[in-house]
């Protein structure tokens, strides 16, 4: 479904604020982050956006990303020694982009925090927006990328092994080492997104912000229930595992 009314009175004026302040745009894949929704969701928010809340949302992205950057570097130096904690806060501008913010590096490992133009017309204040990027960046202090990119390899080689031992070659072999990376890319997706949420929720507050308000997107989003092996946990453990890091 093409966005046309977000290109139109979304991405245009969204960007112009954005380039005044700076803020490069940012077209890398997904690798970790919030639940991407569907794209008849975001359509549907699309069909609601004016040229005012264009507006209202490119100066919601600027004032909240000021403030949660130099607090989530602050956070990544103290817990995290030695990564690279210079945080790079984009807008993902791909007209097909869903309603999602996720966590990448570029190619010198930058980390990079990229939040979709629908993701910022969707959220319904400025906690909503601080608890999203400031999640993404625990992602990346957690190293969850590294994380999840060891055990990936470590199911691999331990499906293709097994595979090998009980005869296998070939394209059976091949099958089960990709059965194993896709197994182990997801064994531990559930515990990375609670420890981002925990992580998360800190930053959030430590830039002023109220998390248990951001974290109540949640209430709004599509509830993956406690699905064997997927890639979120409920929405109730994530709004729990918030109120936790902020007793």
């Amino acid at each position: 479904m093409q966005l046309i009314q977000l290109k139109k009175f979304l991405i245009l004026p969204v960007l112009a604020v954005l380039a005044a302040c700076d803020v490069p745009v940012a077209t890398a894949p997904a690798p970790t982050g919030t639940r991407p929704q569907t794209q008849a969701e975001a359509a549907s928010v699309a069909n609601s956006v004016t040229s005012s809340t264009a507006r209202q949302a490119a100066r919601r992205f600027v004032s909240v990303v000021s403030r949660v950057e130099p607090v989530a570097e602050r956070t990544c130096r103290a817990r995290a020694p030695g990564l690279n904690c210079d945080f790079n806060i984009v807008v993902d501008d791909r007209p097909d982009a869903p309603i999602n913010a996720f966590q990448t590096r570029d190619e010198q490992g930058r980390p990079i925090l990229a939040v979709t133009v629908p993701m910022i017309a969707y959220v319904q204040n400025d906690d909503e927006l601080a608890f999203i990027i400031s999640h993404e960046a625990a992602h990346h202090i957690a190293r969850h990328l590294d994380r999840r990119t060891e055990s990936t390899r470590a199911a691999a080689l331990i499906f293709a092994s097994a595979a090998a031992r009980g005869g296998a070659s070939g394209a059976a072999l091949d099958t089960a080492a990709r059965l194993g990376a896709a197994l182990g890319s997801r064994v531990y997706a559930k515990d990375y997104e609670l420890e981002a949420d925990a992580i998360g929720a800190r930053i959030a507050r430590d830039a002023g912000y109220d998390a248990i308000n951001g974290a109540r997107y949640f209430e709004r989003s599509p509830d993956p229930g406690n699905r064997f092996l997927g890639t979120h946990p409920p929405n109730a453990n994530r709004v729990e595992a918030v109120r936790r890091a902020l007793q």
